[in-house]
C-alpha cells in the first residue's frame, strides 16, 4: 500500500515490484518504471486518439503554450494520475518555454527528471500508451487561449496589441470551432493555394461533362439516376429497373458524350468557375473572412476586431484537436 500510494501503480504490480527488489522501495520504484518502458514498447503501434489538450498563459500575457498528451482510452484520460500529468506537463511547458517538442520532453517535471520519464512512468501505471503528441508556442505583445471543456481540442492565439481577455478568447473559440488554416489569405502558402485550384478547375470540369451526360442519356430517354455509376447500372439491371439493352445504350451514350464534352470544354468559363470556388474556399478557410461563429451570422472576424478595436490584429493561432 505505501508502494502505490508513492507510485500509484496497480496493487499487483506493487506487490510483485516490491518482491522482486526484496524490499527496497527504490529499486521498486524503478522496477515500475522499467515495466512502463517495456509496456510501451509493446504498444508503440497503438493510435492514441484519447487524451487532453491544454494551454497556458505567462503572467504578463505575452507568451502562451499549448500540449497535447495523448493516450488510447477516454477512461484512462479521464483518472486523476493522467489528469495531474498532462496539467503538469502544461505547467512545466509554460514555466520553461522550450523551443520544440524535444526540449519539451526534456524539462524536469515533479520528482522525474524529465517529462519523457514521466510519461514513461504513467504508461506503466495504466498500461496503456501515452504520448505527448503537441507542443505549440506563440508570444506576441497580448495572447489568449481557449480548451474545449472535453479537452480535446485547444487553441492559442496571439493579437498585435492588448485587448480584453474576451476577445483574445472570442477569436481563439473561432479557430477551435472553424479550424482556418490562416489569418489572412496572403498567408496560405502558394502551393497550398494551387493544389486547391487545381482541385476546384477538376471539379468544375467534371461537373460540366456530367450534365453533358445526363442531357444526353435523357435526351435517349433514359434516367440519368440510374446511370450515375457501373454499380449502380448493374444494380437497376438486376432490379429490372433497366433492361441489358438500355444499360448497353446508356453505356455508349455516356462513353460518347463524355469525350465529346471533355474534348470541347469552355476553358475561360471553367476558370472563372474555379476562381470563384478558390474565393469561396478563402472565404470559409481564411480566419478573418469567416462569419463570427457565435455572432449574428452576419459579422465577420475582420469585422467584430474592428469593433472591438480598429487597431488590434490576428498575429498568429494554433490549434490542435485529438479527433481531426
Amino acid at each position: 500500500m505505501k508502494l502505490r500510494q508513492m507510485t500509484q501503480a496497480g496493487m499487483m504490480d506493487c506487490k510483485k515490484a516490491l518482491i522482486e527488489a526484496e524490499g527496497d522501495f527504490d529499486r521498486a520504484k524503478e522496477i515500475l518504471r522499467e515495466k512502463g518502458k517495456v509496456i510501451a514498447a509493446k504498444r508503440s503501434d497503438r493510435e492514441t486518439t484519447e487524451g487532453a489538450v491544454l494551454a497556458r498563459v505567462n503572467a504578463d500575457k505575452t507568451v502562451a503554450t499549448l500540449v497535447c498528451l495523448g493516450c488510447e482510452t477516454d477512461f484512462v484520460a479521464k483518472t486523476e494520475g493522467f489528469q495531474a500529468l498532462a496539467n503538469g506537463i502544461a505547467d512545466a511547458a509554460i514555466a520553461n518555454t522550450p523551443a520544440d517538442l524535444a526540449g519539451l520532453k526534456a524539462c524536469k517535471i515533479g520528482e522525474y527528471n524529465s517529462i519523457e520519464d514521466a510519461v514513461m512512468d504513467q504508461t506503466g501505471k495504466s498500461g496503456e500508451k501515452h504520448v505527448v503528441a503537441c507542443y505549440e508556442k506563440i508570444e506576441a505583445p497580448f495572447v489568449g487561449y481557449y480548451i474545449h471543456s472535453n479537452q480535446k481540442v485547444a487553441t492559442i492565439v496571439g493579437m498585435s496589441k492588448k485587448v480584453s481577455d474576451d476577445v483574445a478568447k472570442e477569436i481563439a473559440m473561432q479557430v477551435t470551432a472553424m479550424n482556418p488554416v490562416a489569418v489572412t489569405a496572403d498567408e496560405i502558402p502558394q502551393e497550398r493555394k494551387n493544389e486547391e485550384l487545381n482541385i476546384a478547375i477538376t471539379k468544375t470540369k467534371e461537373e460540366l461533362i456530367k450534365k453533358a451526360v445526363d442531357a444526353a442519356l435523357s435526351k435517349a430517354g433514359l434516367n440519368p439516376n440510374h446511370f450515375d455509376s457501373e454499380e449502380h447500372i448493374e444494380s437497376n439491371t438486376a432490379k429490372g429497373w433497366i433492361t441489358p439493352e438500355q444499360a448497353e445504350q446508356g453505356r455508349k451514350i455516356m462513353k460518347e458524350a463524355a469525350e465529346q464534352k471533355a474534348a470541347n470544354l469552355p476553358e475561360a468559363m471553367i476558370q472563372n468557375i474555379a476562381n470563384g470556388r478558390l474565393q469561396k474556399f478563402f472565404k470559409e478557410k481564411t480566419l478573418v473572412e469567416q462569419v463570427l461563429a457565435l455572432g449574428d451570422g452576419k459579422e465577420t472576424v475582420a469585422q467584430y476586431l474592428k469593433r472591438m478595436d480598429p487597431e488590434v490584429k490576428v498575429v498568429s493561432f494554433r490549434r490542435f484537436s485529438l479527433s481531426d
